[in-house]
């Protein structure tokens, strides 16, 4: 409970209309350009009502989920190499399911989250992979209220409407939920230190992408 509630510390600013939403960018806004979209595999919807993410073949034998959060160094490099190996070998060919599921270890990771939520399914993947490219510039831009613009600035580079990005930006009650979200999956999974995966029900931590695509091809009976 402790940890919720320093994580929600700064969201109610957020949810309430405080600086994370009144503070307007000023000059000219970056180019909408459209992001890639996920090659949806359903949406799976949970007793949180929050929808899961979801790439590959739903109904694949393997599932594999990945435990990441958007301000940790060592996801970013994660999704920046192996997980484009990942995607061409296992997750594009539909040889599994794989669900990517958010860690909040501070309030910056959930804003990030509700940002790349925002633009649901056929988005969520394509502002992910934003965030993580310009993890280094927005993490450390300053202020939170820095931190919150720069966010907003890749939400619009996504294509994001405005009212729509405010809207997310502002769901008190949704940021609420997917803290609670985030800390059943965590303690169920025993998810300690991001980025870690679990495979068919399997835990492991961060690992080289050769073994992670030994412990597929094992899992898929090759």
């Amino acid at each position: 409970m402790e940890r919720r509630n320093l994580i929600l510390g700064g969201v109610a600013l957020v949810g309430l209309g405080g600086w994370a939403i009144s503070s307007q960018l000023t000059g000219n806004a970056p180019q909408d350009t459209p992001v890639p979209t996920g090659q949806g595999a359903g949406n799976d919807t949970n007793d949180f009502g929050i929808t899961e993410m979801v790439l590959g073949n739903p109904d694949a034998a393997v599932t594999m989920i990945e435990y990441a959060s958007y301000t940790c160094p060592h996801c970013a490099r994660f999704h920046a190499g192996p997980y484009n190996q990942l995607k061409a070998d296992f997750i594009d060919s539909g040889k599994i399911k794989f669900v990517y599921r958010e860690v909040y270890f501070d309030r910056y990771g959930l804003w990030a989250s509700m940002v790349a939520r925002c633009g649901g399914q056929e988005r969520f993947f394509g502002i992910t992979d934003l965030i993580y490219k310009g993890q280094s510039q927005w993490t450390r831009a300053g202020e939170p209220a820095a931190i919150v613009e720069e966010l907003r600035k890749i939400g619009r580079l996504s294509g994001l409407e405005n009212d729509a990005l405010e809207a997310c930006l502002q769901d008190a009650e949704m940021a609420t939920t997917l803290t609670k979200w985030e800390e059943q999956n965590r303690t169920a999974d025993g998810i300690d230190s991001t980025p870690s995966f679990v495979i068919n029900g399997q835990k492991y931590s961060n690992m080289a992408y050769a073994e992670m695509k030994a412990l597929l091809d094992t899992a898929l009976g090759g």
